[in-house]
């Protein structure tokens, strides 16, 4: 099951820049661990759930995970051995733009050991580079 927004106002986007480093959402505030990105990119929706789901089946239904990202930013793809011009493609899909200092994820109620090695799995899962973080260390 693929991340998207229910309904938008808009179709489709312009792609825009993605400069600068975050201000928000740059810092734990749900849960005691988390991964924190070190690249900025977008991410879709599926490279999002992927991780989520690493995360749970690594966990085994223990402790509590917090996704701190929504993919609202629609992409366009033209069609393969299309000619150029035509119009803008169809939306292929949905992405979370992310700067550097987005946290990602977050998790409580398991020990930092466990926690470490499940934000590992979701890092591999995704197409940027992470760290790890605490409570204490943020």
């Amino acid at each position: 099951m693929a991340l998207n927004p229910f309904r938008t106002k808009f179709r489709k986007q312009q792609r825009g820049r993605n400069r600068g480093f975050a201000t928000r959402g740059d810092t734990l505030a749900f849960g005691d661990f988390g991964i924190q990105t070190l690249d900025r990119s977008a991410i879709t929706g599926q490279q999002i759930e992927a991780a989520r789901v690493a995360i749970n089946r690594y966990f085994n239904r223990r402790g509590k995970v917090w996704v701190r990202i929504f993919p609202q930013k629609p992409f366009t793809k033209k069609p393969a051995e299309t000619r150029q011009g035509k119009g803008k493609g169809n939306v292929e899909g949905w992405v979370a733009v992310v700067k550097p200092g987005t946290v990602l994820f977050e998790v409580s109620g398991v020990p930092a050991s466990l926690a470490r090695e499940a934000m590992r799995l979701a890092d591999t899962k995704l197409p940027i580079h992470c760290r790890f973080i605490t409570r204490e260390n943020a």
